[in-house]
């Protein structure tokens, strides 16, 4: 079942493309965040909304909002493709698929590939809004547009 709004940020430790344990909620440190989930590095869809999500990246500051991505793609996948598009928010290696579980995001296209779907959190680490689309595109524009009207 997925995370409905009104529910608390699970809490789950993951690694960054460093190798650093990143613990949520606690690293969020009292901010609100925006974690999507997506399905693979270097692909031309997930390529689209990481690029999407670093060009929006100062609007989210600007709000106090933490923007974090997960895959199940490696820390070293991570690394690079942060390298290479020159990322600046978050990427955590979800490689047992262990946290898209605990937020209910599911597989598609006949269980095929991973789901595609983001989560809004405001700063008591309450779930405020989420967006679930295949669809790379709406994703940052839903979530900034929710954010900049409930701020």
């Amino acid at each position: 079942m997925s995370l409905e709004v009104g529910a608390a940020i699970p809490e789950f430790s993951l690694k960054d493309k460093d190798g650093k344990k990143i613990t949520v909620p606690k690293d969020l440190e009292g901010n609100a965040a925006v974690l999507f989930f997506y399905p693979k590095n270097f692909t031309p869809g997930c390529t689209r909304e990481a690029c999407s999500f670093r060009d929006a990246f100062q609007d989210f500051t600007d709000l106090g909002v933490k923007v974090i991505g997960i895959s199940s793609d490696s820390e070293s996948s991570h690394q690079k493709f942060t390298n290479k598009f020159e990322l600046p928010y978050t990427l955590l290696s979800d490689s047992k698929n262990k946290v898209r579980k605990l937020f209910g995001v599911k597989n598609k296209m006949l269980g095929l590939l991973p789901g595609r779907e983001t989560f809004v959190f405001d700063s008591n680490g309450k779930l405020v809004y989420k967006f679930e689309s295949l669809d790379a595109t709406p994703h940052i524009k839903k979530s900034l547009a929710f954010l900049q009207k409930n701020q």
